[in-house]
């Protein structure tokens, strides 16, 4: 499980960082981004997955930490809170002795295709299964880990990758071969820095201009998109740059947020149970 770590001097950054439901649908989701925030870009619209993957990337070398084991399983999460968002999937109703969220399974709403291969892929897979599986299991058979030979099938390959080829053609990202002594490996070092530093700011503002305290009265993007970068464990990433004291307000902020109980958080009126059941699932690992 991820942790939010805390500094006391900027020198000290470095080294706690090794440390029609169809198409309109979809539509309609677009235009909820775009007014999110009056400084988004209206002509570049980002998946959670992209988001994620794009605060993880280093800009210049385009890739990932290598310490970084969390990503991979962050992303998964990211596609299961995509796919509610979207109203494809949701969370079966609450019953006696089905109340938790972990406990509930992923139900299918709508089979329409996302227009995303990997939402789509999931989508797939969610449809064909039965019987259903909760969000817990999802994220491990989505990622892999799993004991069972029979659901290997269900893993999501190459998701990284995959993803990057998606911001490399929406021109966020370049391609590039580099050499690791032992090995070449395929890097994406970020280009339209411009984008980049928009999802930053978006989210410093979140915990620090714009903090209402409230998760409840958040943007439910934006909610999503701090706990997935949470469970990603690149939330660093996002405060590094600011002041000592912003930083440990926004760092104290987030913390408040992810330590909240998804059980509570999840019932309340408007509440998006899927981020929540993401968040708990998270939580347990």
């Amino acid at each position: 499980m991820t942790t939010l770590t805390h500094r006391a001097r900027r020198s000290e950054v470095g080294k706690n960082s090794v440390k029609k439901v169809e198409s309109e649908e979809d539509t309609n989701q677009g235009r909820i981004q775009d007014n999110e925030d009056p400084g988004d870009s209206k002509d570049i619209r980002l998946t959670l997955m992209e988001e994620v993957l794009l605060l993880g990337l280093k800009d210049k070398e385009g890739y990932t930490s290598f310490w970084n084991d969390c990503i991979s399983s962050g992303l998964r999460g990211g596609i299961l809170i995509e796919l509610a968002m979207r109203g494809r999937i949701y969370l079966e109703p609450p019953t006696m002795r089905k109340k938790r969220l972990l406990d509930r399974k992923v139900l299918l709403k709508s089979d329409s295709p996302t227009g995303d291969v990997l939402l789509d892929e999931t989508l797939k897979h969610i449809k064909a299964t039965e019987p259903t599986e909760t969000v817990q299991t999802w994220i491990e058979l989505l990622t892999g880990e799993t004991w069972n030979p029979f659901k290997l099938q269900y893993q999501l390959r190459n998701v990284r990758e995959r993803i990057a080829k998606n911001l490399v053609e929406k021109g966020i990202l370049t391609t590039e071969k580099q050499n690791f002594l032992l090995f070449d490996m395929t890097t994406h070092p970020v280009t339209n820095t411009t984008e980049k530093q928009r999802l930053v700011k978006k989210l410093q503002d979140s915990v620090l201009e714009r903090w209402v305290n409230d998760p409840q009265r958040m943007d439910k993007r934006t909610l999503a998109l701090l706990v997935l970068a949470h469970s990603s464990d690149v939330l660093e990433n996002v405060f590094s740059s600011l002041t000592d004291d912003k930083y440990d307000m926004a760092m104290n902020r987030a913390k408040d947020l992810v330590e909240l109980d998804p059980e509570v958080e999840g019932t309340k009126h408007s509440a998006t149970e899927m981020i929540w059941a993401v968040l708990a699932a998270f939580n347990k690992s």
